[in-house]
């Protein structure tokens, strides 16, 4: 994130005397990755993050991928799945390898605990929801559409907004997520083809500094396992903080298509970067505009990745027997493209309102056993199947 923030009150000078109002130092607390090099920030606790009155684990979180490991292509329908719960504890794994991790969940509760990933960088996209993520560097309102980036660590609670449906697809990335590298300069600016700029990029907006005595609850996620501190203050204690090091929300609506007199590789949807994974997104757009253009995808082998998406309409272009909230794996070995009649029908066509969330893994993803709950076991016929019912109508 090379966009320098900061809240509240902060001293000059770093790592310099600054005092509480009854005399007392304020508690420093540099939060970063990659040591003392990749980006940080500097927070002032008004107690220190340090004074852990007991520690527990509570569980482990182990996925269990599926012991059917048959080549083929998947399909997940989330509106079949299990819902409510909390925003933290009750995510369903779907996929899932030592890189990155795809999971769903439909929250109905506030949590009770705050909560931090110790062990990877969340990427949590709101197919439906608004409300705002608490963190200790502020309130960060969300809505419908947006991607929220929590790096790795951030201690964060979900107030979710009352009586409204929440959806979250979210990623669990081991490594740091950031912008794609080739849409930055050498000092980290987002360049003028970039499909986003720095005023689409939303910080946290509000400091609200707590300081209370009493037993918190923190869970964090830490070596495959839930674990429950109980801090002897309110953790959101700070008043001030700055640098590079924050959660951050951007909106899929945001995103600029970048577009062409022939069809676009799937590339110039990318919206993230990560260390074995990207994410794209795929928006309402105008389709290619050459007179013979075939907007619809040819077929590829990408013969290194996985592909995922998350269609979050129920419109896409080259698939039939999709709905919103579908989940569609192509493995790597496999041919994957348009359904038959769909590349067809996008001759002359002028725009498509599909909206997806694409991840593409460059190791293979496992499938998570929960997942199967809700599978088309028969999506990777739908192909032959399709073509079938093309070439021989029925006559009634």
């Amino acid at each position: 994130m090379p966009i320098y923030h900061t809240l509240g009150t902060v001293p000059r000078k770093r790592h310099t005397v600054f005092r509480r109002p009854d005399g007392g130092l304020y508690a420093e607390e540099l939060m970063g990755h990659e040591g003392f090099v990749g980006t940080s920030s500097l927070l002032y606790h008004t107690h220190p993050p340090t004074t852990v009155k007991s520690a527990r684990k509570v569980c482990d979180v182990k996925w269990v991928a599926d012991e059917e490991t048959s080549l083929r292509h998947r399909h997940f329908r989330t509106a079949r799945s299990s819902k409510g719960g909390s925003a933290t504890l009750d995510r369903i794994p779907l996929l899932f390898n030592s890189d990155i991790a795809m999971l769903y969940v439909e929250p109905d509760r506030i949590d009770a605990h705050f909560y931090r990933n110790s062990q990877a960088d969340e990427v949590v996209y709101v197919g439906e929801g608004s409300g705002v993520l608490e963190s200790v560097f502020g309130d960060l309102p969300y809505q419908q559409g947006d991607y929220i980036v929590i790096h790795r660590n951030i201690l964060h609670r979900w107030r979710l907004d009352e009586g409204v449906t929440q959806k979250f697809v979210v990623f669990e990335s081991a490594g740091h997520v950031r912008w794609p590298k080739r849409y930055r300069n050498d000092v980290g600016q987002l360049l003028e083809g970039a499909p986003y700029s720095e005023r689409d990029i939303r910080r946290p907006a509000g400091l609200n500094t707590h300081d209370e005595r009493g037993d918190f609850p923190l869970l964090v996620k830490q070596y495959d396992a839930i674990n429950e501190l109980i801090l002897d203050h309110h953790p959101f204690d700070v008043v001030g903080w700055d640098g590079y090091f924050y959660p951050w929300a951007f909106n899929i609506n945001d995103f600029e298509p970048i577009v062409g007199r022939i069809h676009q590789p799937p590339p110039v949807h990318q919206t993230f970067q990560g260390d074995g994974f990207v994410i794209c997104s795929f928006c309402p757009r105008p389709y290619d505009f050459d007179p013979n253009a075939v907007p619809a995808p040819y077929n590829h082998s990408n013969v290194d990745s996985d592909e995922v998406l998350f269609y979050a309409s129920s419109e896409f272009m080259s698939r039939k027997g999709i709905e919103y909230g579908s989940v569609t794996h192509h493995p790597d070995g496999l041919p994957h493209g348009p359904h038959p009649g769909r590349a067809e029908a996008s001759i002359g066509a002028k725009y498509t309102n599909e909206l997806a969330v694409m991840m593409d893994s460059f190791r293979p993803l496992k499938v998570a056993k929960p997942a199967m709950a809700f599978e088309d076991a028969s999506y990777h016929q739908s192909w032959v199947e399709q073509q079938h019912a093309a070439f021989n109508p029925p006559t009634s």
